[in-house]
């Protein structure tokens, strides 16, 4: 694996791969000082500055020559090389011919683009993920690039070693930014309180650790149980990182048999997460019909109506005519545009005095009507102002590029969201106003705001401004309001992020916090991209790591015309659902779920190759099905 970058998206994105899916990984980074000179080549060097897995194997590996581990680096270690122009020379340097992936994560577009066009150029099989910041461009690139990379596999016939990519290996072009990664982890802390689950067709699933069961206690396996535990722990297994089954550490993926001898032993479930607070319906653009006249013109109109009504049955009473005559002549009188009851009986004459009266007091009333209707229209497409009952929402301080995909992710999950903004140009209040959230403009620094926002009653507190002071003081403003509010806060730097982590949680023991950098929420889906579009996501397990794929059965032998019992391999994969989309509604099938996956299936359903399951799976697991194992075997 290849990364690219400038900033510490690039060194976070390199120790996830090395970490957690046990890559080799050569970081591309900016020289250390600022003169220009030659790419160097550094030794191959453990930069564990985020993970503690690869620790042990990095350092013992720290000291090889350079020229070795280009040929001969174990599992997650990291190569460094420095440049300060990301050049085709570079590029070569970095091996980008045999590299399997490229990730380009520089702060300018057009220095990735650049880049992906020459590397597609060196390596038509090379799987590609940019980071760019226009999402318009980025799908015309993203199709830009499959299509050379179509295009030169069919030049070549298909031929090309392993190194190319061979099966297993697919050449795609992911383009992806900070907010769309970052969002979705910032919304599931809001739901679940960690950014440790797995999304998919909608769904929030989490992996969650469990004590053994007591005596004569039936534990609930959740969807699934994904792991056993280690017996103690102090246990140091799989501290090297392997995910090979000891008796005593953790056991990843284990049959119902293993599971029911693990006497004593806590479980890893699969849980299905939602929020729990009370929800919202869809925001509406549409302006309610109560919502044009206040209550004391609405009384007026009420008023006014008895009046004609009264008048009506005083001038049926009077000239005996019928109750729909009396009223039409009764209206007639009320506009002004009857004739003068002149020479009519006296009770005639007073009605009609009192029809213009009544209808003198109309016109006023029915102007107001028209004016305040204007305003509420007017104001429908306004910002809205906070319910005066609103209570277990989340409050989004900041609507600028990340906080509004947070603000569009909860609001497909139906939360009740209230904004803060302090720029009334922020991009997000356009979406705030189209889906009826409301907002509080003013800064959140100032007294008063967060009340307006009714902090003392949400559910979770969201800092997402570009400014890390400003987040960290609301963060500590609004724990002075509610000790146990659950917050979230953004900021820049991940060393600084965790020291405020630490700290808050040692001030409030008893409140859930979480302090997040945008390069350690995105790293994980740039990682995702690299090992292929088909990974949703990882799991860790004490020391090792659990992926979750979307797998195509056609073309794998381990799962094609299998049933889903005879597919599974303890320690290696397990098919957890079925997607159905693809398939009619009147399928004989397992009944559907909303998101379009069917859980729980029949250990006797036979898998077809037109069939897409996800499923659960270790990192050797997955090289296996997926065949890249059997490149490495053969020393490729």
């Amino acid at each position: 694996m290849v990364v690219a970058g400038d900033d510490a998206l690039a060194h976070r994105l390199a120790a996830e791969l090395r970490g957690v899916y046990g890559e080799q990984v050569t970081l591309v980074v900016p020289p250390a000082h600022r003169s220009v000179r030659p790419p160097v080549v550094g030794r191959t060097r453990a930069t564990a500055l985020f993970d503690r897995v690869s620790a042990a194997v990095n350092r013992a590996a720290g000291n090889g020559d350079p020229a070795s581990a280009r040929t001969s680096e174990p599992p997650g270690t990291e190569r460094v090389l420095e440049a300060a122009e990301l050049t085709e020379a570079v590029l070569a340097e970095a091996s980008v011919e045999r590299a399997a992936a490229l990730a380009l994560v520089y702060d300018d577009d057009e220095t990735n683009i650049r880049a992906a066009l020459t590397a597609r150029r060196l390596n038509p099989r090379i799987r590609l993920v940019l980071r760019l910041y226009n999402r318009r461009l980025g799908h015309h690139i993203e199709a830009l690039l499959d299509q050379a990379s179509a295009l030169a596999a069919a030049g070549a016939d298909g031929s090309g070693d392993g190194d190319d990519g061979g099966e297993g290996f697919d050449a795609s072009t992911t383009v992806l930014s900070d907010a769309d990664t970052a969002a979705p982890a910032l919304a599931a802390t809001a739901v679940a309180g960690t950014s440790k689950v797995v999304q998919t067709d909608g769904l929030m699933l989490r992996a969650v650790e469990r004590p053994p069961p007591a005596p004569g206690e039936v534990a609930d396996p959740g969807l699934c149980t994904l792991a056993l535990l280690s017996t103690t722990a102090s246990d140091p297994a799989g501290a090297d990182g392997s995910e090979s089954s000891g008796t005593q550490g953790p056991r990843l993926l284990p049959d119902e048999e293993a599971v029911a001898a693990a006497t004593g032993r806590g479980t890893v479930v699969l849980e299905n997460v939602s929020y729990s607070g009370p929800s919202s319906p869809p925001g509406r653009s549409v302006v309610p019909f109560g919502s044009l006249m206040s209550r004391r013109l609405r009384w007026s109109f009420a008023g006014l109506v008895a009046c004609v009504v009264g008048l009506a049955v005083a001038s049926m009473l009077v000239t005996g005519d019928h109750p729909l005559r009396a009223t039409y002549l009764t209206l007639l009188d009320l506009f002004g545009i009857n004739d003068p009851a002149i020479g009519r009986p006296m009770g005639e004459q007073v009605l009609q005095l009192f029809s213009g009266l009544i209808g003198l007091l109309l016109l006023p009333v029915l102007l107001a009507a028209v004016l305040e209707a204007l305003g509420t229209f007017r104001s429908g497409s306004a910002l809205r102002r906070p319910p005066r009952g609103l209570s277990g929402h989340v409050v989004l301080l900041g609507v600028g590029k990340i906080g509004t995909r947070v603000l569009a992710r909860l609001r497909e999950l139906h939360i009740p969201v209230v904004c803060v903004e302090a720029d009334p140009e922020a991009r997000g209040l356009a979406l705030a106003r189209r889906l009826r959230v409301p907002v509080v403009l003013g800064d959140v620094t100032q007294e008063g705001v967060l009340e307006a926002a009714k902090i003392h009653r949400a559910h979770a507190l969201l800092a997402l401004t570009s400014a890390d002071t400003t987040n960290l003081e609301a963060a500590l403003y609004a724990r002075t309001v509610r000790p146990d509010l659950r917050v979230v806060l953004r900021l820049y730097d991940d060393d600084f992020a965790t020291a405020v982590y630490r700290t808050l949680r040692a001030a409030h023991p008893g409140a859930l916090t979480r302090s997040r950098s945008v390069s350690h929420l995105a790293a994980p889906a740039f990682a995702g991209a690299m090992m292929g579009r088909q990974i949703l996501g990882a799991i860790p397990v004490e020391r090792r790591v659990l992926l979750f794929a979307a797998v195509e059965v056609g073309g794998h032998a381990q799962l094609e015309g299998r049933t889903v019992g005879e597919a599974f391999r303890a320690g290696a994969w397990r098919v957890l659902a079925l997607d159905t989309d693809p398939r009619p509604a009147s399928s004989p099938r397992a009944p559907r779920s909303s998101s379009g996956l069917v859980w729980d299936l029949p250990s006797t359903y036979v898998l077809r190759a037109e069939d897409r399951v996800v499923l659960a799976a270790t990192r050797r697991g997955l090289a296996e099905l997926l065949g890249r194992r059997a490149r490495e075997r053969a020393g490729v």
